[in-house]
């Protein structure tokens, strides 16, 4: 039987606590059964370092297995629930590997199985191991398809299009914000600017009533405690839309660490894939990280609201994470960076995630199912992204997106 979105809602609040039990979790969608398979995954280091564009989050994962229904369900798939058409097309019949970015994840996941609902016949497992890994492993082609937060460097463009003989596409699918979540009992409200931030991240506030967070937050009894840095141990996308945005705001934070998918930390504990560092800030007491902001919002961690380059506070959410988009000239690659938006109401810590496809596939069959299951995803699935607190792609960036995804063929 097909899951409805409650039970959705529960498999994945399951996933996410084993994965804080330190299990790791990798996604295996299938239609008509439940397979349930134990898998460990090797931490695959993604192409570290500096990066001259945004990175992707990691995260290594147990078998999960999440049923679908033939379309005979249709009355319990979403595009029933919703209205939406459910055209009778050619049977679809393959699989697809992906792997990479976890900033995305819970959205995959969602609609891989909404996906192989209307279309039995295909199986598309998808392994949230981090952009680095992601990357690695479609270079390598070992995957169909590849998933970063972080665009790929020129340098690795060129050498995954030397291995496979075809051309790099980065496909754009959701934006999401970088959020700042905190362990403070008794402090429900908490704002920062960018100094407070690269302070706290480059070691230099180290007690959370320091006289710079005390100005911001007039009336909060901040405690005299010491401030426990959280931040990702793994090749992250997130890492990277988070230094990037460092970078840009603090010119000590760009001299002496920079940006990246991994980066030298000055201060602070490790923790693997966004679940990783949410599960640390909750049991570390005057701790805080940063996550993407639909495992926050899971976790129920509290988070702070932050200065933008306009000047004005910002709470996220999907609003003042499109704000981000509103304005920005795209390149015709697609590979582009949202952070420190100039916008009265963005939120300044945004990223996209992408895609990475090859415009020639050599198997015909895998060719056609990504480019069906992509260009549902970007129409008929995007009601999905705002339910999970991803910020759907606008008309103009949709549209670009759609193009790339036409250019996808078999040699």
């Amino acid at each position: 039987m097909h899951l409805v979105r409650k039970d959705r809602q529960h498999l994945f609040k399951e996933s996410l606590a084993r994965l804080r039990k330190g299990l790791g979790r990798r996604v295996v969608l299938t239609v008509g059964s439940v397979i349930l398979a134990t898998l460990t995954i090797a931490f695959i280091s993604g192409c570290g370092g500096n990066s001259e564009l945004p990175t992707a989050s990691s995260t290594a994962s147990t078998a999960t297995s999440v049923p679908a229904t033939s379309p005979t369900s249709a009355p319990a798939t979403r595009a029933a629930a919703t209205g939406a058409s459910v055209t009778a097309t050619p049977a679809l019949a393959g699989s697809l590997n992906g792997a990479g970015a976890t900033f995305p994840e819970p959205l995959y996941v969602e609609w891989i199985g909404e996906f192989q609902s209307i279309h039995p016949g295909v199986t598309i497992n998808y392994q949230g191991i981090g952009s680095g890994g992601g990357i690695a492993q479609f270079s390598k082609l070992t995957v169909d398809f590849g998933a970063s937060d972080a665009p790929m460097k020129d340098e690795e463009i060129a050498k995954a299009e030397q291995a496979s003989g075809a051309k790099v596409l980065h496909i754009p699918t959701v934006m999401g914000a970088v959020v700042l979540v905190y362990n403070l009992p008794n402090v429900e409200e908490l704002k920062l600017d960018p100094d407070t931030i690269a302070g706290i991240f480059l070691g230099e506030i180290t007690k959370w009533n320091d006289a710079r967070l005390a100005a911001l937050n007039p009336g909060v009894a901040l405690p005299d405690k010491t401030i426990q840095v959280v931040h990702r141990s793994d090749s992250s996308g997130t890492t990277n839309i988070f230094t990037g945005y460092l970078t840009q705001v603090s010119k000590e934070w760009a001299d002496k660490v920079g940006k990246g998918k991994e980066v030298d930390w000055p201060v602070g504990l490790g923790g693997q894939g966004n679940d990783g560092v949410a599960a640390v800030v909750q049991q570390q007491a005057s701790s805080i990280g940063y996550v993407e902001l639909s495992y926050a919002l899971e976790s129920g961690l509290k988070m702070a609201t932050l200065k933008n380059k306009a000047g004005n506070f910002v709470t996220p959410g999907l609003q003042s994470t499109s704000a981000a988009a509103e304005g920005v000239t795209f390149p015709a690659d697609l590979r582009f960076s949202l952070s420190n938006s100039a916008g009265p109401q963005a939120y300044p810590i945004v990223g996209a995630t992408w895609i990475l496809a090859y415009d020639k596939m050599k198997d015909p069959a895998k060719a056609e199912i990504l480019k069906a299951w992509l260009n549902w995803a970007l129409t008929e699935g995007s009601p999905l992204a705002e339910e999970l607190k991803y910020a759907p792609l606008s008309e103009e960036l949709r549209k670009l997106a759609l193009e790339k995804v036409a250019a996808i063929s078999a040699f």
